[in-house]
């Protein structure tokens, strides 16, 4: 038995082909023209047969012969397999074209950067003094190759009008306007360069080459290799400037801060001892004056002890730059549940440090969960912040200290180092939050 006579069923806005058309070899549909439906046949029987199974056949791109098909019947229907097949394989084809298309997603740096968790330097350099040196180098590298006029390839055997020396001076004059072309996208590509994104910005540089080559093919002409290589370390190299410049800057405000605050701890240490010098004095003159009566102050000579002992713990301070007060502070409105920040200040009064740090930067104070005085609170809190450095928030700068971890959970690694702590408050009032939520506006 015959196989059922096949008719070609153009899909919605296909143009309708005259009757008993059959598609040429290699014929493509118009890139113009709109995707057939999902699971539609190009090809049918009169029957409606092949219509009728169409999502059947959806999944199943390749055409099943029949167990029972004989060689004549199969010679008999060849031509017409052939064009179904053709015409099938036309149809994927252009779907592939249009779901590539669709599925394409524009590149994002801050996804990029996201996804990767962490830059990572293509040519890791101390300074980015080191880097600017790099960039020097390469920028004459690359001067060089342009003068050597080995900077883009192309052919010596074109000819124009029957002429090699036609020919050559048409690729001379077009390779200079191609280099030119693709030198202005690197240094468009370097200026709009940001700290981070070079694998957009190198997508831009290799789409430029591979357009060039494209153009120029029948010259054979082309970004050399050398020069691309060079180009793209050049951006590699301004991107790792940028970062590490912008580390730098970092480093460089945080260090001025730091300053800013051993100095404002200096002046407070010296304002206490000034201030306890003259208590002392006080003091003495008052013991001295009470002696020459005969008589004697219980409560003077015990105060009198006390700033001694005040005097030689501010002394202490002022010459070990090592002791402070570790704190652990949270803030629920600002930073959400089971975030806490570990520092440490060497303020006589540390709460003052904790009222800054809940300043206007953040909506909401800080709480705060306990004080610990370390006479080396500089190896306290670097021990935490280790402990803690999987759980860090910031995971691309280790100097912020914000880590995902319960107040309970520190504590218990401080008792683990410290032996015994007189406070800790492991549940946050966080008043002005929970005073305020209830009022915020719904969100949509």
């Amino acid at each position: 038995m015959s196989e059922p006579a096949l008719r070609f069923n153009p899909p919605p806005g296909w143009p309708k082909p005259p009757a008993g058309w059959v598609p040429p070899p290699s014929w493509t549909p118009d890139p113009a023209w709109p995707t057939p439906p999902e699971g539609w046949q190009l090809w049918i029987g009169d029957d409606g047969e092949s219509s009728e199974r169409a999502p059947e056949l959806a999944g199943e791109p390749e055409v099943r012969v029949r167990e029972s098909t004989t060689p004549e019947e199969l010679s008999s229907s060849g031509s017409a397999r052939v064009a179904y097949l053709e015409a099938e394989i036309a149809s994927l084809k252009a779907r592939l074209r249009s779901n590539a298309e669709d599925d394409a997603i524009e590149l994002n740096d801050a996804r990029v950067l996201q996804e990767v968790g962490i830059y990572r330097y293509h040519h890791p350099l101390e300074t980015a003094a080191a880097y600017q040196q790099r960039l020097e180098l390469i920028g004459l590298r690359i001067a060089e190759l342009v003068k050597s006029a080995r900077a883009i390839i192309k052919s010596e055997l074109f000819s124009f009008n029957n002429s090699l020396a036609q020919g050559r001076r048409m690729t001379g004059d077009l390779s200079k306007l191609m280099l030119r072309a693709y030198n202005a996208e690197a240094e468009n590509v370097l200026r709009t360069l940001r700290a981070g994104n070079t694998v957009i910005a190198k997508k831009r540089l290799e789409a430029s080459r591979a357009a060039i080559a494209k153009l120029g093919s029948m010259m054979e002409m082309r970004i050399s290799d050398e020069f691309h290589a060079l180009r793209i370390e050049e951006l590699e190299l301004t991107a790792d400037w940028l970062m590490k410049k912008q580390e730098e800057r970092e480093a460089q405000r945080e260090e001025r801060a730091r300053l800013r605050e051993e100095k404002r701890v200096e002046r407070e240490l010296a304002e206490e001892r000034e201030r306890l010098d003259k208590e002392r004095a006080h003091l003495l003159n008052m013991l001295a004056a009470l002696k020459e009566k005969g008589e004697y102050d219980e409560a003077l000579a015990h105060r009198l002890g006390e700033v001694d002992e005040a005097i030689a713990q501010n002394d202490f301070r002022a010459a070990n730059i090592r002791a402070g007060y570790v704190y652990v502070i949270s803030n629920e409105g600002a930073f959400g549940k089971n975030v806490v920040k570990i520092g440490l200040t060497r303020r006589l009064e540390p709460r003052e440090r904790i009222y800054e740090l809940g300043g206007a930067s953040v909506p909401f104070r800080f709480d705060t969960h306990t004080l610990y005085f370390s006479e080396d609170a500089v190896s306290l809190e670097a021990d935490l912040h280790r402990h803690f450095a999987d759980r860090a928030l910031n995971r691309a700068n280790s100097r912020k200290e914000f880590f995902f971890a319960t107040p309970a959970e520190v504590r218990d690694v401080l008792l683990e180092k410290v032996g015994n702590m007189l406070e800790f408050t492991e549940h946050a009032d966080a008043t002005e939050y929970r005073q305020s939520v209830g009022l915020w506006p719904r969100q949509e």
